[in-house]
């Protein structure tokens, strides 16, 4: 059996001590670690309340290896490559924010691991599968050739995120198939604590959130301005996180 190589991580040790859990920060499609976290600055306004943190590149982004198989990152495995990461930190028990795809992630890793997720801010969550209707091999053609774009408009919206990647799109579209293949389908949440739930009221992909807060008693939504990738800028967000997670 190939073994799977272990992702990227990058630490950022608070200065402070502190009986605080750490925070698993986990970015979203297309992303890493610095696009959403460090450049966005939620980073340091975790840093400056004094919390330590764990981030990861999920697989086939930022510096971690790529795929080599859809079986390898599908919702499943990618969970269980997460877990991965807070074992080796050796995290008993961890505080969660997590954006777009990484939220969807970690609704799957909170099934693997319900007793040890603390308090979690979930941003940007789609409620449904947005790769559900996507044609993986159609997806493949137009990201290698930009020139013919494809028929269905998510397609090619896919298409051009992935193609800005370079030489990560060929990963990214395995990355799309194992997701379509374990579609999002949110039932129950496993985690001990209720969710937070951002929201930015530009963004159409987080439409019907609603429905995912009433599945959950006690879970939060707010709305704040800001589209899909407006929220990660939006200096509330940061705010938010700090207090929700704040012990």
């Amino acid at each position: 059996m190939r073994l799977r190589q272990p992702l990227a991580v990058t630490t950022y040790p608070s200065t402070e001590r502190t009986e605080q859990p750490p925070v698993l920060l986990v970015h979203g499609f297309c992303s890493s670690t610095r696009r959403t976290w460090l450049e966005t600055g939620v980073v340091q306004a975790l840093l400056d309340a004094g919390r330590t943190m764990i981030a990861p590149d999920l697989r086939g982004h930022g510096a971690s290896p790529a795929p080599t198989s859809a079986e390898e990152v599908d919702a499943v495995a990618s969970a269980q490559d997460l877990l991965a990461v807070v074992d080796a930190y050796d995290a008993d028990r961890f505080d969660v924010v997590a954006y777009s795809l990484g939220a969807r992630l970690v609704w799957e890793l909170a099934a693997l691991a319900p007793e040890r997720i603390g308090r979690v801010v979930f941003g940007g969550l789609n409620p449904t599968e947005p790769f559900a209707d996507v044609d993986v091999a159609e997806l493949r053609r137009a990201v290698h050739d930009g020139a013919t774009p494809p028929a269905d408009p998510l397609t090619g919206m896919i298409a051009g995120l992935i193609r800005a990647e370079g030489a990560r799109a060929d990963g990214l579209v395995t990355c799309v198939e194992g997701l379509r293949g374990t579609p999002f389908t949110p039932e129950r949440w496993a985690g001990g604590t209720p969710p937070w739930f951002v929201v930015g009221i530009d963004d159409t992909m987080t439409h019907g959130t609603k429905d995912l807060v009433a599945l959950i008693p006690g879970s939060r939504m707010v709305a704040m301005a800001g589209d899909h990738h407006g929220v990660l800028v939006n200096p509330f967000f940061r705010e938010l996180v700090v207090r929700v997670l704040d012990r």
